[in-house]
Formats: C-alpha cells, structure tokens, sequence
C-alpha cells in the first residue's frame, strides 16, 4: 500500500528519467525577493515567458522593515531587492503582493491564509522553509534559484524522490508544551542530519491533536533536522481551517475537494523507509543553548557533560558552560514572530503570559506579525491592548530577526530568546547569541528578564 506521500508524488510525476531525476509538475510557486532575481534573469536572457503564470505568487518578507512601511527603505540592498521584485513580477504578469499591501506578510504565512497552499498539493520555493505547507497536507520543499527558473519556464522540476520517513507522536502535551518544544524535541533526538534524505510525515495523536497553527509550525522546521519537508495528512483540523478562505475552493468545488482531500492518508498497510515513535509526556517546554536548532535540551534540564569539537565550538560562541543550567540566565532581547511562530496563535500565547504583568526594563521585544491578516486578527481579538498594557509594541510583518537581511538585528554578544527557526552563529546578525524557543518561553523571558520555565508563569 503506497504511503500519501507516495499517492501525492505519483500523481504528479510527468515522466521518469531512466536511472535519472523525475519530472514534477508543480502546483505552486511562491516568490520572495531573496532567490528569484537571477532566475527571472535567466528567464529574460533565454526570451522565456512563465509557462502558467496563474500558479507563481510573489512577495517580498525577508528584506522589508518592519517600521515605516510606508516609507521609503533606508537601506540600499534591501530596497534594490524588493523592487526588483515588483518589477519582475509587472513584467512577467505575475501576482505580487507588495509591502503595504493587506495581503503582505511571510509568504509561508501568507500561502496557507489564503488558501493557496491545499491538500494534495506539490508547493515550491526558493525558500528552505517551504515546508511549513506539508502542514496543508501538501508535498511541499525548498528547491534553488535554477530550479525556480525551471518552474517559472515549465512548471515543472527535476527532482529524486526522497525516501520516506514516519514520526509518530502519541500522547497528550503536558502544561506549557507547544508544538514547537515537539519539533526542538524531534531535532534534539534526530540531530540536524537525522532525516536526511526522508520526506517526514507527522502522525500520532498528539499531531492529530494540534491545531493549524501548531502542524504549521512542526512542519515548518522539518528541514532542520535534515529533511527534504514534512507533512501531516489532512482532516477536519485541515478541512475547517480552509473553508471560506480567499483561494479554497467554493460550492459544488468545495464538495468534491473535500472528498478528494479524505482520500489523502497513508494506508494501514503503507511501508515507509523509516519509522519512528516518540510519547509525548516525554516533553517538556525546550530552548537551545548551542549553534544549531538540534543542541537543545528540557528547560529544566542542564546542558550535557560532554561533546565534539563543534560542541565545545558552540558553547564557547555562547558563552556557556558545559553541565550549566540556563533557568535564571539574563536576557536582553525577545524576539516573537517568523514562518515558524508568527501566527494568531503564537500572539495568544505570548498574550497569555505577559497579561496583567510588565516587561522586563532592561529587555528589548519585538513582536512581530506574520502578515497583515495576523496584525488584523490581534486587534480585532483586543491582544493589542494586553500587550501594550504589558509595555509590549507590536510591528509591521516582515521575517524580521529571524535572519539578520533587514534592520532587526541582534547586537554582537547580545542573547536572543527567539522564536525562530535557526540559531547559528551569526543568524540573527553578527556575533548575536540565539535561544530557540516557544512563544511561551519567549514571553516568560520577557517579562522576569531571565530564562523561566513558562508554566510557572501559567
């Protein structure tokens, strides 16, 4: 019996290159700034038009500031980069939604929103967090900026099957555990190479539990554990999220996607490469204290004794200590937001800690949307009020502090509780040292100042 992963593949396959690569026919094609300029380029120099325009969506998220939108951007690159952009999309006749724009925001935000990524889809992008989509019940992965040209001219790609990989979760979470202490739980037990190779798909009852947001996010940091994307077969959970939104299909269609999506899950019988199961009391809210999302460790729990070369490399860059615990460390910045924790229900959560409390003086928040339609949700849901009654700003959307390509840069030296999806040196600017954590942890680190284990704080 084949695995959904298989089903979905299969039906997409153009054609199969003897001892070769397969034609893909892709679904969609997300854009942003960053990785598309030369593939528009490539396009231009060989006289080539986009083959299905209609399936290409465009924005910029990774260079834009996230104040003054309405301005001009200050700084040079970032400004060449999104009007690049929007030019390049004008003249390839491709939907852009620009800075400013209601419909702007992280386009892995932004696609599952408006119901442009759907069940059964193949979802591409210049973009190795493209896998945030699986959580649609899509095969969706990062590919490069060759590839994007190759999509943009065929709507196809050359691509090896990856091998497949079942992680099974069962269990209910414990106070205080989210759906990102899951994943950082996942990388910590498969390291950052653990899924190379393996498309994943989440099953269990803990994953089947878990809201949008929340498959959202375990999917989104599939690729730091190595793998080629993860997935998560869609349901009611999947079926009502969608529904009524801009892009889902509507009346008569909506019936028939429906009882097509319902056909997209792994038989009892499926074979996968790989199987692996984990219960979900063993998890506790988690944060990181090395240079890769995969050296993390239970929030009461203290770093490990012992290491490699890279380890003792990452606890030096960090500035901590082999066997140390972190609870009580001070912090200087908080940073909520990203493809990976920048949803309505992140805002929730960080909301529900910090009520009828102050953020710490000494720290630096910044909270930041997923899309307009987050920031619209937060006020219209009065989370605004909470935290600027807590001393907390909300800002315009944007990748922001996830990576250091826009003016949200962590300061050399300075510790970083982020709920982000990468920690390597340097990731959210030079010399800036970055915890991994939930938005719960986040916000509890914001409002004492030090590393706190969030479920005292519930």
């Amino acid at each position: 019996m084949n695995t959904l992963f298989d089903k979905i593949w299969d039906k997409h396959v153009v054609q199969q290159v003897e001892d070769g690569p397969t034609q893909l026919y892709i679904d969609r094609l997300y854009c942003h700034e960053v990785t598309s300029p030369q593939a528009f380029d490539g396009m231009r120099a060989r006289g080539l038009k986009c083959f299905r325009p209609e399936k290409i969506y465009c924005m910029p998220d990774h260079n834009t500031p996230t104040h003054d939108q309405d301005k001009p951007i200050e700084d040079p690159v970032s400004k060449t980069q999104v009007d690049t952009l929007a030019k390049n999309a004008k003249e390839f006749g491709l939907t852009h939604y620009g800075m400013m724009s209601k419909d702007n925001g992280i386009i892995h935000v932004v696609g599952p929103e408006k119901g442009l990524s759907l069940p059964g889809m193949t979802i591409v992008c210049g973009d190795s967090h493209t896998s945030t989509h699986g959580a649609m019940g899509a095969v969706a992965f990062g590919i490069g900026t060759s590839e994007v040209e190759m999509v943009m001219a065929s709507q196809c790609i050359l691509q090896q099957k990856p091998k497949s990989m079942r992680i099974s979760i069962n269990g209910q979470l414990q106070k205080g555990v989210t759906a990102k202490d899951v994943a950082l739980y996942l990388m910590s037990k498969l390291t950052t190479s653990g899924a190379t190779g393996y498309f994943v798909e989440y099953a269990g009852s803990t994953v089947n539990a878990m809201s949008m947001e929340g498959r959202l996010t375990l999917c989104n940091l599939s690729i730091e554990m190595g793998a080629r994307g993860g997935f998560i077969a869609p349901d009611a959970t999947t079926f009502d999220y969608i529904k009524g939104r801009q892009f889902a299909p509507k009346g008569e269609d909506w019936d028939k996607a429906v009882a097509y999506w319902k056909t997209l899950e792994s038989g009892p019988d499926a074979v996968f490469d790989k199987e692996l199961s984990f219960d979900a009391a063993d998890i506790e809210p988690r944060i990181t204290y090395g240079t890769n999302p995969g050296m993390g460790i239970g929030i009461t729990e203290a770093i490990p004794e012992t290491g490699d070369a890279n380890f003792e490399k990452a606890l030096h860059y960090m500035g901590f200590k082999p066997g140390q615990k972190l609870l009580g460390t001070k912090v200087d910045y908080v940073f909520l937001g990203a493809c990976t924790n920048g949803r309505i229900e992140d805002f929730r959560a960080f909301a529900s800690i910090v009520k009828g409390r102050q953020k710490a003086a000494d720290v630096i928040a910044w909270l930041v949307p997923g899309s307009w339609a987050v920031d619209a949700q937060i006020r219209e849901e009065g989370l605004d009020k909470i935290l600027a009654e807590a001393g907390f700003e909300i800002r315009q959307p944007g990748c922001s502090a996830c990576l250091a390509m826009n003016d949200d840069k962590i300061p050399a030296g300075k510790l970083s509780v982020s709920t982000s999806n990468r920690n390597f040196e340097g990731r959210q600017g030079p010399g800036a040292r970055t915890i991994l954590s939930s938005p719960l942890v986040a916000a509890a680190a914001a409002v004492t100042g030090v590393i706190t284990d969030p479920r005292e704080l519930i």
